[in-house]
């Protein structure tokens, strides 16, 4: 029981860190609670929740990979490199892609709600 607390306790200290120390995660974590508030001001249903949620996951997971990626990264290869850049920049544009995505979806489900009121 305590290596599944100590698991958890590792993975909640992984995540604070991030939080505090990339400006893009916290980012990502203002549209998040955005995207919450508005979902409850405009009564979004069961399924979108359901999207929304699995977007959320996907969106700071992959912020995550790429914190962990680029700080492996730092460590492996302090002074400036091709592949190092390359490595980095990609792992920046797997979020990218993600995160772009997730605005879409995110368009696709509040859009028609949000121009039902203003019409």
């Amino acid at each position: 029981m305590k290596k599944i607390r100590n698991s958890f306790k590792y993975a909640i200290e992984g995540i604070w860190t991030s939080f505090k120390t990339e400006r893009n995660m916290k980012i990502h974590i203002f549209i998040m609670i955005l995207v919450i508030i508005a979902g409850i001001i405009l009564k979004i249903n069961k399924s979108e929740w359901i999207i929304c949620i699995i977007l959320f996951a996907i969106v700071i997971g992959s912020e995550l990979f790429n914190t962990s990626i680029e700080t492996i990264v730092d460590m492996v290869m302090p002074e400036k490199n091709e592949k190092a850049k390359i490595a980095k920049d990609v792992s920046a544009g797997a979020v990218l892609v993600v995160a772009i995505g997730a605005a879409i979806i995110g368009l696709v489900i509040f859009v028609p709600r949000i121009l039902n009121i203003l019409i």
